[in-house]
């Protein structure tokens, strides 16, 4: 289960309400010499040696990414795109067995983080987080956040028009116009805006651009509302409530809206899930 710009968003805010002011007493990483050996944390675990004592500022989403500031110059980065779970606890009955990272606070209060996919954990100086790539990539402010006043349909219509790339690369990726959107939310996409997933960008009409970029805002607005994907789990460990249109829960399906067997491709380098005949 991806963790894309709504469940960040609502993670973030959770965890802002949760821990905003509480000073850090310690932290325990387990399990993590994997995720070391491929990126995933850091190499120097005394890194999170910073973080004690620490009194949290503020926490923020952009993107995937949540970024916990500390008063001290210290930044927890967490960015558990391709699954992960965080979780606050108010009892040490609540911590689970597994997890990375369990960072204790002066409450007697906790939280813990789990990436059960691809991801990434961070300990960092304020001075240091450009060194993410993950915090370069979501908070530049020169890429549109699909949520900002500034994702407007005239700028958005401007960047489709100037990439003569497949819509997929236009949206997800390293090289997007947008942040926070992966696979998963490219598909639900796409359907709704009746686009097979190949078509390019600068090929589409005024009309299918329009349609482009009300369902980005459909789509990441409902998963909000709702509380995120039904995949997804908050802080608490309630369970979001959004079903997408299309994505890889559609195998073997039928379209809703037409009845067409649905199918898979490849594009971009994952299987992207479609209905052959509502997307042209």
């Amino acid at each position: 289960m991806s963790i894309e710009l709504p469940e960040a968003k609502i993670l973030a805010e959770q965890i802002n309400k949760e821990l905003r002011g509480k000073r850090v007493k310690s932290y325990r990483l387990q399990d993590y010499e994997r995720l070391q050996r491929i990126g995933m944390l850091d190499k120097d675990i005394k890194s999170f040696n910073q973080l004690v004592d620490g009194k949290i500022e503020f926490i923020t989403s952009r993107g995937n990414v949540i970024r916990v500031k500390l008063n001290n110059g210290m930044n927890l980065i967490l960015a558990p795109e391709y699954g992960g779970k965080i979780f606050y606890h108010t009892s040490e009955k609540t911590v689970p067995e597994k997890f990375h990272l369990k960072v204790d606070f002066s409450d007697n209060t906790g939280l813990t983080v789990r990436l059960t996919s691809m991801g990434l954990i961070h300990a960092l100086k304020d001075n240091d987080l450009e060194r993410s790539y993950v915090f370069r990539r979501d908070f530049n402010p020169e890429v549109l956040s699909p949520i900002d006043e500034e994702f407007t349909f005239e700028r958005f219509s401007k960047l489709l028009a100037e990439n003569n790339r497949m819509l997929k690369s236009v949206l997800v990726g390293k090289d997007a116009v947008v942040v926070g959107l992966s696979n998963s939310a490219f598909q639900d996409i796409v359907y709704r805006a009746r686009l097979h997933p190949k078509r390019k960008a600068s090929e589409l009409n005024k009309d299918e651009r329009q349609a482009l970029y009300d369902a980005i805002g459909l789509v990441l607005q409902e998963r909000i509302r709702l509380k995120g994907k039904d995949q997804f789990y908050d802080l608490y460990g309630n369970q979001g409530g959004y079903t997408p249109a299309m994505g890889p829960n559609m195998k073997q399906q039928t379209c809703p809206m037409c009845g067409t067997p649905i199918e898979k491709l490849s594009v971009g380098g994952g299987h992207v899930c479609f209905c052959p005949k509502c997307q042209k």
